[in-house]
């Protein structure tokens, strides 16, 4: 029987290897190939099953990454509108609705 770790555990695996499959192994901001990460566009913790669907996810590289992080952590908004949440779901073709959607949905099944 798989424990609530080993599910969370294989959650984010199925998450970072979709999302990085979707966007072709590149960051969508500067096409970089190395180092990459599958970052939550919206916080895991605003999301049920802690927002692990690839509607939630874009692969950027760590300068990318640092930068969608830090929009969340500064007063100036404006400064990282680049990497607003809406600007990185336009990205991808997603919106939050449709992430919680799918959040919801993947929550009935486990």
């Amino acid at each position: 029987m798989e424990t609530k770790k080993q599910k969370l555990k294989e959650l984010r695996r199925l998450f970072r290897e979709q999302v990085l499959e979707r966007d072709n192994h590149k960051c969508k901001f500067c096409d970089c190939t190395e180092d990459l990460d599958a970052h939550h566009i919206t916080n895991r913790n605003g999301l049920p099953v802690f927002g692990y669907v690839i509607s939630n996810g874009i692969t950027l590289c760590p300068k990318h990454h640092a930068r969608a992080e830090r929009y969340h952590r500064s007063f100036c908004k404006n400064c990282f509108k680049d990497v607003s949440p809406e600007s990185l779901y336009e990205l991808i073709s997603s919106s939050y609705e449709e992430a919680l959607s799918d959040c919801v949905k993947l929550e009935e099944v486990q």
